[in-house]
């Protein structure tokens, strides 16, 4: 059964924010639930869309992080281990959001989504502005908390407490979303 109503966004889980200059151990501990929840989105007929960072040298948030996932760099490339499929759309961002100045909102308008399993890194930056931004523009928001991830627990916390409070998302556990 094909439910195209529903949508995975997969934020930034690329080189640089997983194994390169941003990577951690925290951002490679959500791989395997991430891996099974794309293989039961897949099996339900989700759309799934890859997001990533790839950045031009005029852009502003060069100015805080310096440079990192710039376009055309393996360091903005998805990591292998999510093994991007056809069909599956990869759309680049240059800001934190996934939805600001790129075509996310036109694609997931014609598949007829309205509800967003948004999943990455990191939960209190990309996650939380692509979370608002799907909220501001409709979307029912669904944030499976083994997914998502970020540098410490108090920050976790904090974001996933943030966007269920401010944009209605539903933080469940991964069993939950793929039931």
């Amino acid at each position: 059964m094909i439910d195209l109503t529903r949508a995975v966004i997969v934020v930034d889980m690329i080189n640089d924010f997983v194994y390169g200059k941003f990577g951690s151990e925290r951002a490679r501990r959500i791989i395997p639930s991430m891996s099974r929840l794309l293989e039961a989105a897949r099996a339900k007929g989700y759309l799934i869309i890859f997001t990533r960072d790839a950045h031009k040298t005029a852009d502003p948030e060069l100015k805080i992080w310096g440079e990192h996932a710039m376009k055309g760099t393996s360091g903005s490339e998805v990591i292998p281990d999510l093994n991007i499929q056809k069909g599956d759309h990869v759309i680049e961002k240059s800001t934190y959001s996934s939805f600001f100045n790129t075509e996310l909102d036109s694609v997931l308008k014609r598949h007829g989504v309205d509800e967003v399993i948004i999943v990455g890194v990191t939960t209190d930056i990309c996650v939380r502005h692509t979370a608002a931004d799907a909220f501001f523009r409709g979307y029912k928001v669904i944030i499976p908390k083994e997914c998502v991830q970020t540098i410490s627990d108090e920050i976790q916390e904090r974001a996933l407490d943030e966007m269920k409070r401010l944009y209605h998302a539903e933080i469940l556990d991964l069993e939950q979303v793929i039931a």
